[in-house]
This record gives C-alpha cells, sequence and structure tokens, in this order.
C-alpha cells in the first residue's frame, strides 16, 4: 500500500506560525494580490473587482467599445435572473441593447451566433454564453493587454503603490521590525 496523498492533510494537520505585528494583528509574508496587482493576473479577477471593472469600462469607454463589458455584465447578471417572465425581460432587454440590428450598443459577434428574437420567449439562464464566451475571448485577447499598458491602469497602480508607501502604511512594519530588532 502507498500512501494515499488526499489522507495526508486530515493525518497532519498543517502547522501554522503565527507572527504578529506588535499591535496582535497577522503578519503575512504571503499577502493576498490586491487592487491593479491581482488585476494583472487575470481577466477574470479584473472583472471579479467592483473598482477594475469601472477602470476597465473607463478604458473601454476612451477605445469605443464599451459596450463588451457591459454586454458580459448584463450577460452574467442575467445568469442569475429568477422567474420566466422577468428572464424574458432580461433576455429582451440585452438583446435590444446589444445584439438587435438596430442595438444602441451593438456588440460585435460572428453572424452566425446572432440570435434570432423569437428565442427570446423561451428564455433560458445560459441563452447568451456562447455570444458571451466570444465578448469574453475578444477583451482578453485585445482590449486587456492594451488596458494593462494604459495610462488609466499605470496611474492607478501608481497611486496604489504611494498609498502603500505612505507613512501610515509602515507604520505597522516599523512597528514589527521593532519587536524583531531588539
Amino acid at each position: 500500500l502507498g500512501w494515499n496523498e488526499a489522507l495526508l492533510p486530515a493525518a497532519f494537520p498543517p502547522v501554522t506560525l503565527e507572527i504578529n505585528d506588535g499591535e496582535g494583528h497577522p503578519s503575512s509574508s504571503h499577502q493576498t494580490l490586491k487592487g491593479t496587482s491581482k488585476w494583472a493576473t487575470s481577466l477574470e479577477n479584473l472583472l471579479e473587482d467592483p473598482e477594475g471593472v469601472k477602470r476597465f469600462r473607463e478604458f473601454l469607454k476612451k477605445e469605443f467599445s464599451e459596450e463588451n463589458v457591459l454586454f458580459w455584465l448584463a450577460c452574467e447578471e442575467f445568469k442569475k435572473t429568477q422567474g420566466k417572465k422577468q428572464m424574458q425581460e432580461k433576455a429582451k432587454e440585452i438583446y435590444m441593447t446589444f445584439l438587435s440590428s438596430k442595438a444602441s450598443s451593438q456588440v460585435n459577434v460572428e453572424g452566425q451566433s446572432r440570435l434570432n428574437e423569437t428565442i427570446l420567449e423561451t428564455p433560458h439562464p445560459l441563452m447568451f454564453q456562447k455570444l458571451q464566451d466570444q465578448i469574453f475571448n475578444l477583451m482578453k485577447y485585445d482590449s486587456y493587454s492594451r488596458f494593462l499598458k494604459s495610462d488609466i491602469f499605470l496611474n492607478h497602480k501608481k497611486s496604489e503603490e504611494q498609498e502603500e508607501n505612505s507613512p501610515e502604511a509602515q507604520t505597522a512594519a516599523k512597528r514589527a521590525s521593532r519587536i524583531y530588532n531588539t
């Protein structure tokens, strides 16, 4: 019989060593990424952060392609819709806003993927998934990389770094270093 690695964590619980900063707050060397650092790891992380979405929208607006992220967000919201009547209303709103040939904020999806208006009568949570995936990939492989090089992103990153290096942010680190260097 060999080791069953699935049993290992239960048999040998992880040992955690917690170092505090002098005020009893845990000090971790494995701090979770936040803000621009997290946004830069993936488009998914960017879209999970309301501030990231706000900055990305600002960027896309300048590129005249804000409708892409708005469509993606509308589809995410649509998936959570309960009840056939509400789903029909939201589906029609998404169709009229982003997919119809007369749409006010038409997204650029492959022609054969366009939905026919008749599908709006029997909506389901994933009815826009194929189109949403197209738009996600368009953003991921096109505008996202430009966003990471944009002034909007770089200026936000710079202001975050300035906040982190501010005297207030450094006081906890200084207290911790005083404790361990005595």
